[in-house]
């Protein structure tokens, strides 16, 4: 039986560092669709060695990007990858198993992912598996969520995959920190425009339920120094996304006098 046709969309935004391997992992589909939010680096003339179908739009969000890449992709299934994952072979070829004996039952299937970080990869904690539906019919699912923190809006059943798709997000610690910024900005605004008001005890407490529930619980000290270095990034997180309510909501306040 032959499976179905895929089309893979791909995200990008200054990723010349991880492009390419994740572009070169996806030459096994049917359709490769980049989206590029004005990148300033390589990103776009690394993604013409793989596809010819390229767009370039402003940032409007997660929710936003990925469906306009929806959109685009003609596929019947949908394959989403980011800028800097991969998808190992072990997992192409479970992909299209499924695909073509279990495709007409489902309407989606969950992946794990695996991260590379810190020189090890991270196999506890709230990084793994870290499960997603990541491979999912076109016609009728679409992409929902707060930002930044989009899912597909599935309408039927979906099954789990074995096999984990490769992540490697982040060069440092620091580089971590400033994607922590930057995704705790759009937390906090996406928490305004809900109309959620700051909490001083949201902001001491839901970080130390992020330590005892991650590290703890989840295991994430059997990562070493990184798990403990990734929970305590979270729990910054947490606690920098409610700063920042409290700082628009304050602005707010001053803007209104």
């Amino acid at each position: 039986m032959s499976r179905p046709s895929v089309s893979a969309t791909v995200l990008t935004l200054n990723n010349e560092r991880t492009l390419e391997e994740c572009l070169r992992s996806l030459q096994w589909v049917d359709q490769i669709v980049v989206v590029d939010a004005m990148s300033s680096d390589h990103s776009v003339e690394i993604a013409q060695r793989y596809t010819k179908h390229i767009y370039r739009r402003p940032w409007p969000g997660f929710v936003a990007q990925r469906n306009f890449s929806k959109e685009k992709a003609t596929g019947e299934w949908i394959l989403w990858v980011d800028a800097d994952e991969v998808v190992s072979d072990a997992l192409r070829m479970e992909m299209e198993e499924a695909l073509c004996s279990r495709g007409d039952s489902v309407e989606g299937f969950l992946v794990p992912r695996c991260t590379y970080y810190l020189g090890r990869w991270i196999r506890h904690g709230a990084w793994y598996p870290d499960l997603s539906v990541r491979l999912f019919r076109s016609q009728g699912n679409w992409w929902g969520g707060e930002e930044p923190h989009a899912a597909v809006q599935i309408r039927g059943p979906v099954e789990r995959l074995r096999n984990d798709l490769w992540h490697f997000n982040y060069t440092s610690f620091g580089d971590q920190i400033r994607t922590i910024d930057r995704y705790a900005e759009m937390s906090a605004r996406e928490l305004l425009r809900k109309g959620e008001r700051f909490r001083l005890r949201k902001m001491l407490l839901h970080p130390l339920g992020r330590f005892l529930k991650e590290y703890l619980w989840l295991q994430g000290f059997r990562d070493g120094m990184p798990g403990l270095i990734i929970v305590v990034a979270t729990m910054f997180y947490v606690f920098a996304k409610y700063a920042k309510l409290w700082e628009l909501e304050r602005l707010g306040s001053e803007e209104g006098k």
